[in-house]
């Protein structure tokens, strides 16, 4: 291939390569968006388990107090039961036996309805925390979505320019030989999006390797197309 044709190319596949370039690097930043937001999702979800924490211990209060308030009714029946069989008693022995049981089972109800009120006062506590948790976990809501939102544009601005750097894409292709663009395509894909790089200082810049004089005197010939003997890729000099 003539010098000036080969230097054609290789202006063009330059070209290419700074396309292919912002796109392989906006493809990996995209592709790391949905990870993105399932961390930002389950941060968000941890923080909803303070709250579920708070909402089962309001439960559990609350079923106590409901049992309570059961054993207490318990109580007052057999009380009002007790009362009612005292003075059908005959002597005074069961009498005085009946009346102790009967201060008994008023003691019994006495100390369940004192521990009732401390069951509503930890459930009016608990109910205020779950409130608080509440009126936190809409900010951290509006926190999330807006980063979400973030993101999503974010995924949006990357797929516009996308398309914007595939449309310039094509235009470059139409001046390269299939050759030589089907070699600079394989050796984009093996190569992490980067396939042609510049010498200097006898170092490849693709892998950072000694470069041989006589590889760069055959660069500098533009015969053909020089690769590294190391990474592949194509090889170019700034003049």
């Amino acid at each position: 291939m003539p010098v000036q044709d080969l230097k054609s190319q290789l202006a063009n596949l330059l070209q290419l390569q700074t396309i292919d370039s912002e796109i392989y690097r906006l493809r990996a930043e995209k592709e790391a968006k949905p990870q993105e937001i399932k961390v930002l999702q389950e941060a968000f979800e941890a923080k909803k388990q303070g709250l579920a924490v708070l909402e089962k211990n309001l439960a559990d209060l609350q079923k106590k107090r409901k049992d309570k308030e059961l054993e207490l009714s318990s109580k007052e029946e057999g009380s009002k039961k007790l009362q009612a069989q005292l003075y059908s008693l005959k002597t005074n022995k069961e009498y005085q036996t009946m009346l102790q049981q009967i201060q008994d089972s008023k003691a019994d109800a006495s100390v369940i309805e004192d521990k009732i009120l401390e069951l509503f006062e930890q459930s009016d506590k608990a109910k205020s925390e779950i409130d608080k948790e509440n009126g936190r976990l809409k900010e951290e809501e509006k926190g999330f979505l807006a980063e979400k939102k973030k993101v999503d544009d974010r995924v949006k601005e990357i797929d516009d320019r996308l398309a914007q750097l595939e449309a310039q894409r094509k235009q470059v292709l139409p001046g390269l030989e299939p050759k030589i663009l089907s070699q600079y395509d394989r050796i984009l894909a093996s190569r992490d999006g980067l396939a042609i790089v510049r010498v200097k200082d006898n170092t490849c810049k693709g892998c950072n390797m000694f470069v041989p004089p006589q590889v760069i005197n055959m660069i500098k010939m533009y015969e053909r197309i020089i690769t590294c003997e190391v990474c592949n890729r194509m090889l170019y000099i700034e003049e």
